[in-house]
């Protein structure tokens, strides 16, 4: 064989074992692609090829009693991006900042922020949220491969501000943060369906692709026993006294005696829950920008907590109804029994002090209350003994929490039966040295409105489906009978007797009979008291059959800190138009009528504009004409008024003639 037949079979064999070297690694890498990381790639084909996009369910919608919407969910939209798929089609840096600055015109943002979300490693990025259709309709008609936009939901408060405490607010993700909505977030948030598909190499459905659908099951929906109107007429009683008194800020708590549903729960100030991470008032604003993170975190907490349940606060005088309750029941005293008060009274070598420290010399049980005697509480307490009040303590619900279904409820704090000195316990039975949450105190409070059963507070009635059937009913809950019928009767008497004729006289209301009881109480900060107060007013209405009970909580008052001056004011002005509003009638005596000019409503309709105005004017009444008149006319006739005819009023108020 020839040199150059020997060359070319050696070539032939070197080229031969090259591909066969060849065929064996792409072998091998095949068998290791096809078997050993066949599941992996399985996986990855699968992503690449199907679509698993998730569809939010409908967070409840939460009512008032009424069927009034208080939180709701509005329908909008977010922008999701798929990376890949951008840095595939759009491989210039040129065309990811065009893109970048068309978007960012439409969504409000910075082009690099959309343009570092739209070059992330991750999957699936969302681009925006909270967006409104013409947004969208904007973005779509930019023709972006790799954008998808999905449908979702935002949570909004109609009331804005009003009890929002109570109600809370949610994370951007739609959970419950605080409130209510976090209280019942699992019940009102529901549960996310799925909707797998398989889509080309842009993200667009297969027309012959496979899907797979599963429906979201909507949240359930809250109904309340808040009722808005009384929740409304709280705010602005609360409000006006806020610019009155210069406080630092108002509790008010509404409930009902008999069924302990809550009414009304009012903070002020508040925050506005459709936009919770930021304080309401400017000057608040401004110094919260200028706090570090943990700072701003610490203030939200404190701005999104209900300190109706959460904070505690040394009741003072209203604590009073307690402890004369317990006496009255353990017959260690009657109203009529008489005390002479010189205006302070000795325990164990230490002198203690009624706020008159002249004294209110002889006076009966009765009258002592209304006095906001301190002297005759401790006499009581004394009679009573430390085990037999720790006793009515407890039973009244004072050393344990309500239950309330609201998140984060505080424990009172109550020194230790064993180491209470006598001393201590002579403070305690006028409300100093013992600290308690609002709702406690009002609670124990209504047992005196309810024929002496104590009620579990309830805030929500029932809950439905999106359908609107019942799924789930929250009953009434009695606790335990904590006084008989005629100490609780004895103890509405005491109670009147202070609105009447005692300290709680600005809650009066004519024609209603008004029971309560004030209190002053020097505010403890840092474990000492200091020159603020906690000045309140616990009132019900109308004694003969409560169906309201009221504790309004001023802290820190400017000016006058008494809770008669500051505190019962509300309480009347809550109760002049609650008790109206709830179609319960006023019971004049022919006294009473005389010393509050009251009048007849004469009927009115069918008379003309000016002989309706003459009766009226001799009669001391207001007028309004509706709809009002604005060519200057009075020669049309009334069809219609309010009051009706035959009412009750004062003189002075205002009568609403109507009109064609």
């Amino acid at each position: 064989m020839s040199k150059v037949g020997m060359k070319s079979k050696k070539r032939i064999i070197i080229v031969f074992l090259m591909i066969l070297a060849l065929v064996l690694v792409l072998a091998l890498r095949t068998a290791w692609i096809q078997i050993v990381r066949a599941e992996d790639y399985s996986q990855k084909a699968i992503s690449q090829q199907m679509s698993d996009s998730t569809i939010e369910a409908n967070r409840g919608v939460i009512y008032d009693k009424n069927g009034k919407e208080m939180a709701s969910s509005a329908i909008c939209y977010s922008v999701w991006v798929r990376p890949a798929q951008i840095t595939e089609n759009y491989v210039s840096d040129t065309k990811l900042d065009e893109i970048s600055t068309k978007l960012a015109v439409i969504l409000d943002m910075k082009a690099s922020t959309i343009k570092s979300r739209l070059k992330s490693k991750s999957n699936l990025v969302r681009l925006a949220k909270y967006l409104d259709k013409k947004q969208c309709d904007k973005i779509r008609e930019l023709d972006i491969t790799g954008l998808e936009i999905t449908e979702g939901t935002k949570r909004y408060y109609p009331l804005g501000t009003t009890a929002a405490k109570l109600l809370g607010s949610v994370t951007d993700d739609n959970v419950g943060r605080s409130g209510i909505e976090a209280q019942f977030d699992n019940y009102l948030s529901g549960v996310s369906g799925r909707w797998i598909k398989e889509t080309d190499l842009n993200g667009d459905t297969l027309s012959y692709g496979s899907q797979k659908l599963y429906q979201a099951k909507d949240g359930y929906n809250l109904y309340l026993t808040i009722d808005e109107v009384l929740q409304n007429y709280v705010e602005k009683a609360v409000a006006a006294a806020m610019k009155k008194t210069q406080a630092k800020r108002i509790m008010c708590l509404v409930m009902n005696p008999e069924t302990g549903d809550i009414l009304a729960c009012v903070t002020n100030p508040s925050f506005d829950p459709n936009n919770a991470t930021e304080p309401v008032s400017g000057t608040e604003l401004a110094a919260f920008n200028k706090m570090t993170t943990k700072q701003q975190t610490s203030y939200l907490s404190k701005m999104w907590s209900n300190p109706i349940v959460s904070d505690l606060y040394e009741p003072g005088s209203t604590f009073k109804l307690v402890t004369t309750s317990a006496a009255l029941e353990e017959g260690v005293t009657t109203p009529t029994t008489r005390y002479y008060d010189s205006g302070s009274i000795l325990v164990n070598g230490t002198r203690l002090y009624c706020w008159n420290k002249a004294g209110h010399g002889n006076q009966t049980l009765t009258q002592a209350v209304g006095n906001s005697c301190n002297t005759v509480q401790v006499r009581l307490v004394e009679k009573l003994g430390k085990k037999k009040y720790y006793n009515y303590l407890e039973m009244f619900g004072i050393t344990d929490k309500t239950h309330v279904d609201l998140p984060a409820e505080t424990s009172a704090i109550i020194k230790n039966e064993s180491s209470l000195t006598n001393v201590d316990l002579a403070t305690m039975s006028y409300g100093q040295g013992i600290a308690l949450t609002p709702i406690q105190i009002l609670t124990a409070a209504c047992a005196i409105g309810n024929d002496g059963v104590l009620m579990q507070p309830r805030i929500i009635s029932r809950m439905t489906d999106s359908s609107g059937k019942t799924v789930k009913t929250f009953k009434t809950k009695k606790v335990r009978k904590v006084i008989s019928t005629k100490t609780a009767n004895e103890m509405k008497d005491i109670m009147e007797y202070v609105v009447e004729k005692g300290g709680g006289k600005n809650a009066a209301v004519a024609g209603y009979r008004i029971g309560g009881k004030t209190g002053t109480a020097d505010k403890v900060v840092n474990g000492k008291y200091t020159k603020d107060t906690y000045s309140s007013f616990l009132g019900m209405a109308p004694m003969e059959d409560p169906k309201l009970a009221v504790l309004v909580v001023v802290d820190s008052p400017k000016g006058s800190q008494y809770g008669s001056a500051v505190a019962a004011p509300v309480a009347g002005t809550f109760f002049k138009k609650a008790l109206t509003y709830m179609e319960i009638s006023p019971k004049y005596t022919s006294s009473s009528e005389k010393s509050q000019n009251v009048v007849y409503l004469p009927g009115l309709a069918g008379k003309t504009y000016a002989q309706a105005a003459a009766i009226l004017s001799k009669k001391g009444l207001k007028y309004q004409v509706s709809p009002a008149v604005k060519n200057g006319k009075t020669d049309f006739k009334i069809v219609d008024q309010y009051p009706k005819a035959g009412t009750k009023v004062n003189k002075g108020d205002t009568v609403y003639l109507y009109r064609k």
